[in-house]
């Protein structure tokens, strides 16, 4: 789970009106989830979301021995499901994109630096990292109608870097399905939202920011406005180990092997998906402000913005955004 450290809440104030607004949350594919929408009908879609839950822990979950990815890890092939089949395309266009930035054959690393199924803490040997990458390219994976193929025996692939994602779309598509087209959608922090709240207002959702001075202040509050859009976050706050006075983070760069050991603390994403900021929180976090800002104004068709929390030089936590990250 990759949550979000900075949007901490969900700011809705409800006026009385002939809809209503119906909330429900739970726990689904390791982490939380919160559903918001407005609707005349009161009845909660409870079960069909969380029936939509299991259906892509079928498909993507690592922690379920018969689901589809776990097949494919263990074979040479699969017959994917439309969840498998949507997210493994997702990720070969951003890792083409990317030039590899993003890239779902990194679960061997991802295992071997102790962030996947089975944790453990403690940095790999440099032989060790050598030999996992040469199972990690995007390249050898073959997408052929519903099949997907391996062409390197060993290699395995790891969703979680944008599956969650693409979680909060599918059940916004399920609520649109259903005539909701007003909806907050959550599901570990990977967030998804659509028309207006019962106040006519985009959904908002607060980001805790730096405080403006050197003192010992505390973080001030800064509201973004979500208006038909995905938000993730990535960071190394959740799940990482500390060795030799270094903090390694649970990302990891596929192109050296190494997990995210720099000066960022967070990287929030705004796309016109939850999927696709799911998926390149990952490689802004990698580039590094000031590359994945310009990464940003070089590929203005992905509608990307970011909002980076890092420390400078001097060990002080700053902030860092894209102009129009605020902008609804």
């Amino acid at each position: 789970m990759k949550g979000l450290l900075f949007l901490i809440g969900i700011c809705i104030s409800v006026s009385t009106s002939a809809q209503k607004l119906i909330s429900f949350q739970g726990k689904a594919q390791g982490t939380y989830y919160i559903v918001k929408y407005i609707s005349n009908d009161t009845g909660s879609l409870r079960e069909d979301v969380e029936d939509l839950f299991r259906q892509i822990d079928r498909s993507m979950s690592l922690y379920l021995p018969s689901s589809l990815i776990n097949r494919f890890n263990k074979g040479p092939q699969v017959v994917m499901d439309h969840h498998m089949r949507t997210v493994v395309r997702k990720a070969q266009e951003v890792s083409k994109l990317t030039n590899g930035l993003f890239d779902i054959t990194i679960k061997p690393l991802v295992d071997l630096w102790g962030f996947g199924v089975v944790r453990h803490n403690g940095q790999p040997s440099q032989a060790d990292i050598a030999r996992k990458r040469r199972l990690v390219d995007y390249n050898m994976l073959t997408v052929r109608t519903k099949y997907l193929i391996k062409k390197r025996e060993g290699m395995e692939i790891d969703c979680n870097g944008i599956a969650q994602g693409y979680t909060s779309d599918a059940v916004g598509r399920l609520l649109h399905a259903m005539g909701i087209h007003n909806f907050l959608v959550d599901v570990g922090g990977e967030l998804v939202a659509s028309g207006v709240n019962t106040q006519g207002q985009p959904w908002s959702v607060g980001i805790e920011r730096p405080p403006d001075t050197d003192s010992t202040s505390q973080p001030v509050q800064a509201l973004l406005r979500l208006k038909n859009k995905g938000v993730a976050t990535s960071g190394n706050y959740q799940r990482f180990f500390d060795e030799g006075g270094t903090r390694f983070a649970h990302t990891i760069d596929p192109r050296t092997g190494q997990a995210l050991h720099n000066n960022i603390i967070s990287v929030t994403v705004t796309a016109p998906d939850a999927m696709t900021a799911d998926a390149f929180d990952n490689v802004l976090i990698i580039l590094g402000v000031d590359a994945g800002l310009q990464f940003i104004s070089e590929h203005p068709k992905l509608k990307l913005q970011a909002f980076y929390v890092y420390k400078d030089d001097a060990g002080k936590v700053r902030e860092k955004y894209s102009p129009d990250f605020f902008a609804e």
